[in-house]
């Protein structure tokens, strides 16, 4: 049997859209081994009576994928996902899904990280996943800069957090998919906002790395939050509440949790909406763990 545990994951945060995220210290715990023929798949937690128990789940197809490129499948498998990530709300369950499905099937294999590295199931969950600001910080853990270059081949680039940041998340009942905030997006944005955009990102990752006074003039973004707020006026609404307070706030992901980059001990939880979850959360430093 093979065990791994996975965190949760911000992107964007503000103005780093599809380039930057950030892991969490919230985590999935999903256990498996090879039986000798079929498919048994439990889920406890988040999810659970409402995801697939076939080979329509993502860890499993993330297995099955690993699986592929490791040589060949085993006879049957046994998966069980104890889930704390909230699903479908801009925290990283799915990528969580595919880099946990991804590691603990190359756990399974014979001398699977040597036959696997960590650069090649990169690529992977890439490929499942169509974006690796989640997915990097998966694997890795802590502050991420990805992306994919021209040559459409994967990058992730850690980057140093400040020990002094936390991170404080709102998580409201409902979901939101990521198809739908994404395709509130325009095909083109003013010159002047990319700009402005490219300003912030920049300076959010060396706020992050050691100038928390400057997170909350870091986070502001110009691509992609107002479009979205459609399809999450509450979200947006908490966001502008929460800045306009000084504080560090962004939508996370896609939506519609908001996060909040704050130094360590600042309680936010009396912003919390009624009906809302509040977190407070360790930026997690492990990423993928096999234990």
């Amino acid at each position: 049997m093979a065990r791994v545990s996975v965190p949760a994951t911000s992107a964007n945060l503000g103005p780093g859209f599809d380039s930057l995220g950030l892991a969490l210290d919230l985590r999935d715990v999903l256990e498996a081994e090879p039986a000798g023929s079929g498919l048994s798949v439990e889920v406890t937690g988040e999810g659970a009576g409402a995801l697939p128990l076939d080979d329509e789940h993502l860890v499993v197809r993330a297995m099955r994928l690993a699986f592929d490129a490791l040589g060949g499948q085993p006879g049957g498998i046994r998966l069980v996902c104890r889930n704390s990530i909230p699903h479908a709300r801009g925290l990283g369950s799915s990528s969580a899904a595919i880099v946990g499905g991804l590691v603990l099937a190359r756990a399974l294999a014979e001398e699977g990280t040597e036959r696997l590295d960590d650069n090649a199931l990169l690529e992977l969950a890439v490929d499942m996943e169509g974006h690796p600001d989640n997915v990097a910080p998966a694997l890795a853990g802590g502050f991420v800069i990805a992306g994919r270059d021209e040559h459409g081949s994967s990058y992730a680039v850690s980057a140093p957090v400040d020990a002094r940041i936390a991170a404080a998340v709102f998580v409201p009942p409902e979901p939101l998919s990521t198809e739908v905030a994404r395709g509130l997006l325009p095909l083109t944005v003013p010159h002047a906002d990319a700009a402005a955009d490219a300003g912030k990102a920049a300076l959010l990752v060396a706020a992050l790395a050691g100038r928390p006074d400057q997170l909350w003039r870091a986070t502001r973004d110009y691509l992609h939050q107002d479009y979205r707020r459609p399809a999450m006026p509450a979200s947006l609404d908490l966001v502008d509440r929460l800045r306009a307070d000084g504080h560090a706030a962004v939508v996370s992901g896609a939506g519609p949790s908001v996060l909040v980059l704050v130094p360590d001990g600042v309680d936010l939880a009396s912003y919390c909406p009624p009906g809302w979850m509040h977190h407070r959360l360790a930026v997690d430093t492990r990423g993928a763990v096999v234990e």
